[in-house]
């Protein structure tokens, strides 16, 4: 394990290039290096790496880092059996003490991982083929979670962990990014069913940390906010008159409840909707 400080800069916002599985039956035909960084990790069987001229013996649970400039070559071990292997390339990170869009965390240039953190990474890459294969919205930012789930996993288990200095609070370095997102997200869902779990889910954290956050940077929780957002847009569509009762402005901010929305609206302006919709 390496003893360094804290390497994640103030953000780990990495763009996601691409990910591919494969089966390998012949050594790869080219010696190549990349413009940006690709990692390997081997699923089943065994191989070799050839690595700026040096070839290294490769086998299930092996992780391998390729970061720009630097040339490698897949090859088969020569028994005919397949290895199949799993890659991920990725740009636009920056670690402390490294340079720029590489990630130098490894001390050798194969990782033998074993453990949990060897079935963790498993898991990863087969959410991200199961991911890559299906048509859905969003599928490229749960493709770059992945990644860096799987980025911070690897930078976890190559580094000691950090000593917390007496008195020291921690505060997330993305907390203002995360209350961001999800006021962004309120923003352009306000008409939608939205729940706290379901958001959490999506950006890996806890729905009580996100509440604790949220309140902190705004002094509201998010279902006020989200609350008030609806309403302040109600409020717009009554006065534009452009809606001919209050049961269709409701549905257009997410509320399938009219008295809910009515007993909200109210409590908020002190008039009813209704009394909005004729004061235009």
């Amino acid at each position: 394990m390496i003893d360094k400080k804290e390497i994640l800069t103030e953000e780990l916002n990495p763009t996601f290039l691409f990910t591919w599985k494969g089966t390998r039956l012949c050594d790869e035909k080219n010696y190549h290096s990349h413009d940006h960084i690709e990692m390997a990790f081997i699923l089943s069987g065994k191989g070799r790496y050839r690595i700026d001229d040096k070839i290294y013996p490769v086998e299930e649970g092996d992780l391998l880092i390729f970061n720009p400039g630097v040339y490698h070559q897949a090859l088969t071990d020569g028994n005919g059996k397949p290895t199949v292997e799993f890659f991920v390339g990725f740009t636009d990170v920056l670690f402390q003490g490294m340079e720029p869009n590489h990630f130098e965390i490894l001390d050798d240039a194969v990782l033998h991982t074993a453990g949990e953190f060897r079935q963790k990474l498993f898991r990863i890459a087969s959410s991200m083929e199961a991911e890559k294969e299906i048509l859905r919205q969003g599928r490229y930012f749960m493709l770059r979670a992945y990644l860096v789930q799987m980025i911070l996993l690897i930078i976890r288990e190559q580094t000691a962990p950090l000593k917390q200095k007496k008195g020291y609070e921690f505060e997330s370095v993305g907390r203002k990014y995360v209350v961001e997102q999800i006021v962004s997200y309120f923003e352009d869902h306000y008409a939608e069913k939205i729940s706290l779990d379901q958001i959490a889910e999506n950006m890996y954290l806890s729905p009580f940390y996100i509440s604790k956050i949220f309140k902190s940077e705004t002094g509201d929780t998010p279902i006020r906010f989200l609350i008030d957002i609806r309403l302040e847009r109600a409020k717009e569509l009554l006065e534009s008159g452009e809606y001919t009762s209050i049961q269709e402005v409701a549905a257009k901010v997410g509320y399938d409840d009219v008295y809910h929305f009515s007993k909200l609206f109210k409590k908020k302006y002190h008039v009813p909707p209704s009394k909005m919709k004729r004061c235009r």
